[in-house]
């Protein structure tokens, strides 16, 4: 999701995240500059003390996970106590199923999402496809929104120095002993 958000560009056999991966993207919304920072967290064990710290800083986190895999889904919980955790009391946190190309091999109802964001008071759940370029962009941009909605800015009053932080936390790796149709729910 992140690679296809930075550069347009989907690459099939992605590596996993290491620790962290950051990138910048500038947004227009409404006609105004708004600066992303995005930081890519891994959801392996290995590197969840290195993760965590990225945590304090973010505005917004989603958690993503693939629409294919039931037990990456089943990982969601332990990502949104994680962020809940160690993130900002107000963190914007937003549900994403991957993978929603991949309609002959789903195992996660869009319907068990949304049930899953609303008892969580998540602000959407939604399902993108970064092969497909499908509400990748519209993800980023209901985040954007979001934040400068909840920090009192109306999109008049932004300029190109607003930069609002979120993180992506990739919880396609179950934790270990524990919209092309316009997709989205919860806002």
């Amino acid at each position: 999701m992140v690679q296809r958000f930075k550069s347009g560009i989907f690459i099939e056999k992605q590596q996993n995240t290491i620790g962290v991966d950051f990138t910048v993207r500038t947004l227009d919304i409404d006609g105004k500059k708004v600066k992303m920072q995005v930081w890519d967290t891994a959801g392996q064990e290995r590197f969840r003390t290195i993760t965590q710290s990225y945590y304090r800083s973010a505005h917004g986190a989603m958690v993503a996970y693939d629409i294919s895999r039931r037990s990456t889904f089943e990982s969601v919980s332990h990502w949104i106590r994680e962020v809940e955790q160690y993130g900002a009391a107000s963190v914007v946190v937003i549900l994403v199923g991957n993978k929603s190309d991949l309609h002959a091999k789903r195992q996660v109802l869009f319907e068990d999402a949304c049930t899953l964001a609303e008892k969580n008071s998540l602000l959407a759940a939604l399902e993108t496809s970064a092969k497909e370029a499908q509400n990748i962009d519209a993800a980023f941009i209901l985040m954007a929104r979001e934040l400068l909605a909840r920090n009192g800015m109306t999109i008049a009053d932004q300029n190109s120095h607003c930069s609002p932080q979120f993180m992506l936390s990739d919880c396609s790796h179950p934790i270990q002993g524990n919209v092309s149709d316009n997709k989205k729910c919860g806002c």
